[in-house]
């Protein structure tokens, strides 16, 4: 199962993609989709549609992995990361990808095997888990990655148990 884990921003999103078969994860590319800061916000959306896009042509996921938002203090900034979660979340309609969305809580629990993990744990345990020399960067890279990891374990218990 090919699935893209998606750390949803609307200056940098965090994206991985990682083949998942029989309880095996590898990793097949990963990366940070950017926008220039100062550029119209309804520009910077256009950019992450875009280059959505293309990473969903190029990657064929079967499943989508993101991140369930949370409001933080900074409502501002949620709103417009709920703005930019929501063109992420059409791009992958109209490639007819499903979305399924985790907690950092589920996050932590399926990467690290503990809820309240630390970030640095969750990050390490991505690199070891994709057999990589070095935790991606940005840090929105490896959270994509472990969101992509989630979905694989998550998916994989569902699938078991329909047999």
């Amino acid at each position: 199962m090919i699935i893209l884990g998606i750390d949803p921003g609307y200056a940098t999103v965090g994206y991985g993609v990682v083949n998942y078969d029989r309880g095996r994860f590898a990793p097949v590319r990963f990366g940070a989709i950017t926008t220039p800061p100062k550029t119209d916000f309804s520009a910077r959306l256009e950019m992450i549609y875009d280059d959505m896009t293309v990473l969903l042509d190029k990657s064929q996921p079967q499943a989508l992995s993101i991140e369930q938002l949370f409001f933080s203090n900074n409502k501002t900034t949620a709103i417009d990361v709920a703005q930019a979660r929501g063109v992420i979340l059409l791009s992958a309609r109209k490639h007819g990808v499903p979305v399924f969305e985790y907690t950092p809580m589920q996050v932590k629990q399926s990467v690290v095997g503990y809820g309240l993990a630390e970030k640095k744990q969750v990050m390490e345990m991505t690199r070891m888990l994709l057999g990589l020399e070095a935790v991606p960067r940005p840090d929105d890279t490896a959270d994509a990655l472990a969101l992509a990891i989630c979905h694989g374990h998550s998916a994989g218990s569902l699938l078991s148990r329909m047999k």
